[in-house]
């Protein structure tokens, strides 16, 4: 029962958040207008769609690529911040914190650089993919120590990798021209603004296998959760499974930040809060990860866009601003209740 309140109160808000963030703007929309767009682009008349073309642009064009990208994005970070905690058997594993993205982030500014990109947005989204693997396994090969996750390690190498990718950033800016160095600058904030159908779908494509691929190893990371000697009795392959999802969460994050640039803390913030409200089993928590991700990303990007006027807030700068308390708070909570960090 609650477990079916808690998902449809996700899926209400997320539909909410998606009618809002649509119809918020310079050009004010109606909730009917917008409701009424979908359904005809479904291919079901009604009375609400809007006669003014200029609306049906500002929906097509504008927002709803925005709005699309948001739920992609804020759904993929979140079902990769939790593989990884059910990975690392460590609730403050998340792409962010350990340096995923920031590698992700590396990788799709050398793509800029060099020039990648001129083949089209995959150069972007593979050096991106590319820089998170190579972030991702670094992370792991220095967190496992005696067959077991060591927290302290965790977050130290998460801080080595953030500080070296900020200087390969600095550097990369340093090397690139003019315009390099402005789209550099867009991936170190995180930023919906000016999102095309064509990333959306590259976005939408590959996160969906991807994701679809982790939920189906949900049972698996259940069966990790009981101690790698107990899920290998259990006939869990334990370091394939371990590397398979490691390339997995590198995808997730790769595709994610490939087009919006670092946004950190979804996946930290959201698997945590679903982890208390249904507890740990990851059959519930990576469906609802998505959701809950999906849902606060959306919200998030409706407040970077309205929250300062005419402006555009880097919606990463809002989630650091969540993220950075909750993963305090979260450290704090941690330390009592283990006496510290082992």
């Amino acid at each position: 029962m609650r477990r079916s309140v808690v998902i449809g109160a996700g899926l209400l808000l997320l539909v909410i958040g998606i009618v809002l963030s649509a119809g918020i703007g310079q050009l004010p929309i109606g909730p009917p207008e917008v409701v009424g767009s979908l359904l005809r682009a479904a291919g079901i008349d009604n009375a609400w769609a809007p006669v003014d073309p200029l609306i049906e642009q500002t929906l097509w064009q504008i927002r709803l690529p925005r709005v699309v990208m948001s739920v992609a994005v804020g759904a993929l970070l979140a079902v990769a911040g939790a593989v990884m905690q059910a990975i690392f058997a460590n609730p403050l594993a998340e792409p962010g914190v350990v340096g995923v993205s920031s590698g992700a982030a590396v990788g799709a500014a050398i793509a800029i650089t060099i020039g990648a990109t001129a083949f089209g947005s995959w150069g972007s989204a593979l050096f991106a993919f590319a820089g998170g693997l190579a972030a991702t396994l670094v992370v792991y090969a220095a967190a496992r120590s005696q067959g077991r996750t060591e927290a302290v390690t965790l977050l130290l190498t998460g801080i080595a990798v953030n500080a070296f990718a900020g200087a390969a950033l600095a550097l990369l800016m340093f090397v690139g021209d003019t315009a390099s160095r402005e789209q550099i600058i867009f991936w170190q904030l995180g930023s919906m603004n000016g999102t095309r159908w064509s990333e959306v779908a590259i976005t939408v494509v590959v996160g969906t296998a991807a994701a679809a691929a982790t939920i189906g190893l949900a049972r698996r990371y259940d069966l990790l959760a009981l101690g790698d000697r107990t899920a290998a009795h259990l006939g869990v392959k334990i370091e394939r499974l371990r590397l398979v999802s490691i390339v997995l969460v590198a995808l997730l994050t790769g595709v994610a930040v490939a087009f919006v640039g670092i946004i950190a803390f979804v996946g930290l913030v959201v698997p945590h809060v679903a982890r208390m409200l249904l507890g740990p089993s990851n059959r519930v928590l990576l469906p609802v990860s998505l959701i809950g991700g999906a849902t606060m990303l959306v919200y998030a990007d409706l407040l970077a866009r309205t929250i300062v006027p005419a402006a555009d807030l880097p919606i990463g700068v809002l989630t650091s601003l969540i993220g950075g308390p909750f993963f305090f708070w979260l450290i704090r909570r941690n330390r009592r209740r283990a006496g510290g960090w082992a």
